[in-house]
């Protein structure tokens, strides 16, 4: 068995060496700024499948130069789920490198068992540079493996922001390319595609998602419950794990709040939603009040939803949201969190940097101060006032300016400048 695992991976580095890499596309996304001798980390790359992670290694690749680099798949059919893969890796480098030390770009390590192990030991000797992604957010600094604790520094991927979207097409009209992105969103691969097979390839991917993320990673005993249970999240404003549960229930499902507990975590572990806490100073209300769903792209919300709005306002705020989350994975000192008053006025956003309130922002699908509506601006004020914060701002369509209303100033921003 090793040697027919010896040789795949031979085969798989005469294909690396032989095969020019494609034409990449610009991302602003860099992993050359953390790559240095002296630093030695472990560069992990995650984010949710089909984002762009793997080109963004064979963008590393080609500025570093192809010949410095052996990139390997181990999603690759060819290569068994076993460990022995990645301890025979060395092997054949060392056979077909001798002395020289290529950097391993290695895609999708967390399907190898005990991959965590094996990093930590090439690192430890220096015996190569090591960039690994994955799906999972077990390659996250957050879930990183106890043996990788402080060895690592991630880089996460999303999928296109509207300035990159901008950048790979040819047209100008920035309105209709806003319209074009918030209805199908930033996958690069989706991006580029003819406008009637957007819809196809999206729902390949979210299948794919099911199937490879979920089904065959945690074996869910009731597969129908998690479809079930993304289409109420995606369908309602807040959840509680209580209500999602009760709504299950009533769909004649046997399940607990506990099994629902796991299978939200499946589906944030798998980077396809992130919850929003609300914004309060005490734990226990944040934990238990209601939560509001973000998903990783703007398609999912139409496409789950089952209707389609000329409304954008929702897939506004997604898009918001994600720029948000983004602007926080460089930041560890950013927090994100909604605001709700007793007498639910809301703010879709605060933004709270080094424990203090920065920015309260407000979303709202609007071309004209007079279109504003009055609830919008009056919970920006009450929040303000509460929170302590002056920087107020309201994100619109195509509107910009400042409008003042009681004593605050309340800047209009259109989308476009900020995602």
């Amino acid at each position: 068995m090793t040697s027919n695992i010896k040789q795949v991976i031979r085969q798989l580095v005469s294909e690396w060496q032989t095969r020019p890499l494609p034409t990449i596309k610009p991302r602003q996304l860099s992993i050359g700024d953390w790559f240095s001798e002296p630093l030695y980390k472990i560069i992990t790359v995650v984010g949710f499948r089909r984002v762009g992670k793997t080109f963004i290694l064979l963008d590393f690749a080609a500025k570093l130069g192809k010949e410095n680099c052996l990139y390997l798949n181990m999603e690759d059919e060819r290569l068994p789920k076993k460990t022995e893969v990645l301890t025979e890796l060395l092997n054949v480098v060392r056979e077909v490198y001798g002395e020289k030390r290529p950097v391993l770009l290695v895609d999708e390590i967390q399907e190898i068992p005990d991959w965590s192990r094996w990093a930590r030991r090439v690192n430890e000797n220096r015996l190569y540079h090591l960039v690994l992604t994955g799906s999972s957010s077990r390659l996250s600094s957050a879930e990183i493996p106890t043996e990788l604790r402080g060895r690592t520094i991630t880089k996460h991927v999303f999928p296109l922001s509207f300035t990159e979207f901008k950048n790979w097409k040819e047209t100008s009209d920035e309105l209709h390319l806003l319209r074009e992105y918030l209805t199908f969103g930033g996958f690069p691969e989706i991006v580029l595609a003819e406008e009637g097979k957007k819809p196809i390839l999206l729902d390949e991917y979210f299948q794919t998602f099911l199937l490879r993320d979920i089904i065959e990673r945690y074996r869910p005993r009731q597969e129908a419950a998690i479809r079930d249970l993304i289409s109420l999240l995606v369908n309602s404003p807040y959840y509680t794990i209580g209500k999602l549960t009760q709504s299950l229930t009533g769909a004649d499902y046997q399940i607990g709040k506990g099994t629902v507990a796991h299978y939200l975590d499946y589906l944030k572990t798998s980077y396809f939603f992130r919850p929003l806490e609300i914004h309060t100073a005490k734990v226990k209300s944040r934990i238990q009040h209601p939560k509001k769903a973000y998903f990783i792209d703007n398609f999912f919300i139409s496409r789950l939803a089952g209707k389609f709005s000329e409304n954008y306002g929702r897939p506004m705020e997604q898009a918001v949201a994600q720029s948000l989350f983004q602007s926080q994975t460089a930041n560890p000192n950013l927090d994100i969190y909604y605001w709700k008053s007793p007498k639910d006025q809301e703010v879709d956003f605060v933004i709270r940097e080094s424990l203090k309130v920065t920015e309260l922002i407000q979303v709202c699908f609007v071309s004209s101060v007079l279109e504003i509506p009055l609830r919008e601006k009056q919970s920006l004020v009450r929040a303000s006032r509460e929170l302590k914060c002056d920087r107020l701002t309201l994100i619109t369509w195509d509107l910009q300016g400042e409008i003042e209303f009681e004593d605050k100033t309340i800047k209009c921003q259109p989308l476009a400048q900020r995602i």
